[in-house]
């Protein structure tokens, strides 16, 4: 299980001083939609520079298939190690990706989102007309004859998406409360305990490492848990 430790400060600063704090620890980065756009692809580069953290860029592409190819294969020329779409832009749109990521010479692993951890049961029924588990089980073996790395996902379908497709396929799993905390906008969390018996292999903490008093000691806790 690896930690990915989410950069969702609220300015670039903020972000690059979490990351220098982090420095020399076993964690990947995760930089996500509004750090990437108001402070652009030049922050990638620079928290590769600050300590060679592998980055987990989460943009969650969904759109045409062509399109959303174009901009994976745009994405992967940016030096990072893991990106993610959405698996409900369908199994052809997942495939014309990997396809054309396959053709490069080095590529990020590929994660298909699932169901985002912030739907509560009748929200998720109301837009997708299907239960969490049902919808996750279908869109995970969609996204496993894609031939995506892994889903992303909350830690109570991640044994599931295994048995259903293969135990090297890979599930990260945000919503890790991991000593209790609030659970904030997310409705489907979870502790270490829980995350480590349904197999999860990447696990996303943002609040409990940021907010706390010392980072760095709360990322090394988690760590040696884990």
């Amino acid at each position: 299980m690896k930690l990915c430790v989410a950069l969702d400060m609220p300015s670039r600063d903020e972000n690059l001083a979490l990351v220098r704090e982090l420095s020399g620890l076993d964690v990947w980065l995760k930089v996500g939609l509004r750090s990437f756009l108001r402070d652009g692809a030049g922050i990638l580069s620079k928290i590769k520079d600050l300590g060679g953290f592998k980055i987990f860029l989460d943009l969650k592409l969904h759109d045409i298939p062509n399109t959303m190819a174009d901009a994976a294969e745009v994405i992967a020329g940016l030096n990072v190690d893991m990106i993610t779409l959405h698996a409900s832009a369908g199994e052809r749109a997942m495939s014309e990706v990997m396809s054309r990521l396959n053709a490069l010479p080095r590529r990020p692993l590929v994660l298909a989102v699932s169901a985002l951890t912030s739907f509560k049961a009748d929200e998720f029924s109301a837009v997708y007309n299907d239960s969490v588990e049902n919808a996750v089980r279908k869109f995970s073996l969609s996204a496993h004859r894609a031939g995506v790395d892994g889903m992303v996902c909350s830690v109570f379908e991640s044994a599931m998406i295994k048995m259903a497709t293969s135990k090297d396929f890979l599930t990260l799993t945000p919503g890790i409360r991991p000593f209790g905390e609030n659970a904030n906008d997310q409705s489907r969390v979870a502790d270490l305990s829980v995350a480590k018996r349904e197999n999860s292999d990447f696990i996303v903490i943002g609040r409990p490492i940021y907010e706390a008093q010392n980072p760095r000691e709360v990322a090394k806790k988690i760590l040696a848990q884990i």
